[in-house]
């Protein structure tokens, strides 16, 4: 039986003869049902779009618009097919059940109407209406937690991301701090190093390698590529003069002292994108395209397409900066040298992306100047 407390359930009733719906009226609305009333198919179609039923008791046979097309449509739209479909029919036909079955309808009663039948049948089609609204309710519930979940989760993730950067980045400068001529050169390192990713993810031979994910992973690891510094002797380190073979050789460590202890880390997150771009970063900013580089004397495309990139970014910063053996280079100078560059010291494709957006390049070099 329905629950008085509850909200009426609105039932639709469709048919052609005036007595049934009037019984039909008659005996729902001693159910304390709703009952709303259409006279023929093409009608109950106009009443099903415009208003919301609990279910449907439909006629079979009417003239124009018969049952079994109003029970297509509404099994046809995805807003309609959840509403349950009892057909009527004074037709006690086998195979008028199976084609009402096979078109979706919930159930089927003939006339004359049997009371008992007729309630236990509306009340399981009520029933089933309410476990689908609720599981809707349920669904639009569990979508809004889920949403908000995401929304927290994402913010947490960012909080997080941001918290690892600043990190990375602190340590970085940790690790240039002995050095009192670096100034702003790890914050122009990683607008270098980001403007050349973008520009040259819009080249057909970088497509693949560097999307989003990488873009973002230079942008945050490459303030890590002298981080072996910290294990060269300060003695070494910090010498106002020209380092003797041995000293050189010793200076020559650091790219490898700065991966392996990155690659250290890498190990216990082994799918963080930053580590890992720290690690190329760190072991081969030093390598060079004709091989003749440190440490591992790497060639071509062998040496990481992150490391190449930090590469020219590194020199070019080198040049454009004041040091005290040397005035800042000014920037036709530095072109030049950079061109003379292509080819052995850098990869042809990434001189050609720094000439096309040198303007970028001078627009930071103002922007982070050395104090």
């Amino acid at each position: 039986m329905i629950d008085s407390s509850e909200l009426s359930p609105t039932i639709l009733v469709v048919d052609d003869n005036e007595m049934n719906r009037d019984l039909l009226h008659r005996r729902l609305s001693q159910q304390h049902l709703d009952v709303a009333m259409a006279v023929d198919g093409q009608q109950a179609i106009d009443m099903i779009e415009q208003q919301d039923f609990d279910m449907v008791l439909l006629d079979i046979m009417m003239p124009g618009v018969n049952g079994y097309q109003v029970l297509e449509h509404m099994k046809s739209k995805k807003h309609l097919r959840h509403i349950p479909v009892i057909m009527i029919s004074a037709l006690d036909e086998m195979d008028s059940i199976i084609k009402c079955i096979e078109l979706g309808a919930d159930d089927y009663l003939t006339k004359p109407f049997n009371p008992v039948l007729l309630r236990a049948r509306v009340n399981a089609g009520l029933q089933k209406k309410r476990w689908i609204d609720q599981e809707a309710e349920y669904h639009k519930e569990l979508q809004y937690i889920n949403q908000h979940l995401e929304e927290r989760v994402n913010e947490q993730v960012e909080q997080i991301a941001a918290a690892q950067l600043a990190t990375i980045f602190a340590m970085s400068k940790l690790s240039e701090s002995k050095d009192p001529d670096t100034g702003a050169h790890l914050e122009r390192m990683r607008e270098y190093c980001k403007v050349l990713a973008v520009h040259l993810s819009r080249n057909s031979r970088f497509m693949a390698i560097i999307d989003s994910e990488f873009i973002t992973s230079i942008y945050a690891a490459s303030p890590l590529h002298d981080i072996g510094k910290v294990g060269i002797p300060d003695s070494i380190l910090m010498k106002p003069d020209k380092l003797t073979t041995d000293e050189w050789e010793i200076m020559k460590q650091h790219p490898i002292i700065g991966a392996n202890t990155l690659r250290a880390v890498l190990k216990q997150y082994p799918r963080n994108p930053i580590l890992q771009a720290g690690v190329d970063i760190a072991e081969c900013h030093h390598e060079k395209w004709d091989g003749s580089g440190y440490p591992r004397q790497l060639q071509g495309e062998d040496i990481p397409i992150s490391a190449r990139i930090l590469a020219l970014a590194d020199v070019y910063d080198a040049l454009t900066s004041q040091r005290c053996y040397k005035e800042a280079f000014d920037p036709e100078r530095c072109r030049q040298i950079i061109i003379e560059g292509k080819g052995n010291h850098f990869d042809p494709l990434i001189v050609d992306a720094y000439l096309e957006i040198e303007d970028e390049f001078l627009r930071i070099r103002k922007e982070f100047q050395d104090e």
